[in-house]
């Protein structure tokens, strides 16, 4: 696969991610892990949803910074441009799938559903372009090259991490706990195994 290639798959998937995000936020039935922070942040704040994700990820350099030290790699930070193109795309989806939430629960977890099937093709083709990670995988990766942990428990961690500190500072500050629900067990759950699946069907012989 040519560069170019790569990069344009990478980008097809970081904005099939951002679709998902966006389904994630209208079933109403909770948004994924990784993005549960700069959700509630946004509620909070009052600003863009893409705009937080965007300074939400680049806060995660600075961790990898901070656990690397010395062996942080310069070429890390075109995670920052990652970082601000997802939260464009996000802040883009948002705009094109400007409906209203459903009050039917059948609906919202449909909605759920497709959230995660897109996410996972997301997820797929932006790994699969074999480009920068995300800062929230690159955290991740900084702490398996640091610990004696497996990535698939520092991914379980990082994720129960952040939902976590979605649900205190919601409550804090909203004085209830927004954008975690069933739905974020659900799609901690099924958006690796929609990758896997993917995975299982070597798609690359198509892209």
């Amino acid at each position: 696969m040519n560069h170019f290639k790569r990069i344009i798959i990478y980008c097809i998937g970081l904005f099939i991610m951002a679709i998902g995000v966006t389904f994630s936020v209208k079933s109403n039935l909770g948004v994924s892990p990784v993005n549960a922070i700069p959700y509630v942040v946004s509620l909070i704040s009052g600003l863009d949803q893409g705009l937080c994700v965007s300074v939400i990820f680049c806060s995660y350099i600075i961790l990898q910074v901070f656990i690397l030290k010395k062996d942080f790699k310069f070429h890390s930070l075109l995670q920052i441009i990652c970082a601000s193109l997802f939260g464009y795309f996000v802040s883009f989806s948002n705009m094109i799938f400007y409906f209203t939430p459903s009050e039917n629960y059948m609906i919202r977890l449909i909605y759920m559903l497709v959230s995660i099937v897109l996410i996972g093709i997301g997820v797929y083709l932006y790994l699969e372009a074999k480009l920068v990670p995300l800062p929230a995988e690159g955290v991740m990766m900084a702490l398996k090259e640091k610990t004696i942990f497996e990535f698939h428990n520092i991914k379980m961690g990082f994720d129960v991490t952040t939902v976590v500190i979605a649900v205190i500072i919601s409550f804090i500050f909203l004085e209830n706990i927004s954008g975690v629900r069933e739905g974020t067990i659900i799609a901690a759950i099924l958006v690796g195994k929609v990758v896997g699946i993917l995975t299982k069907l070597n798609l690359k012989r198509i892209i």
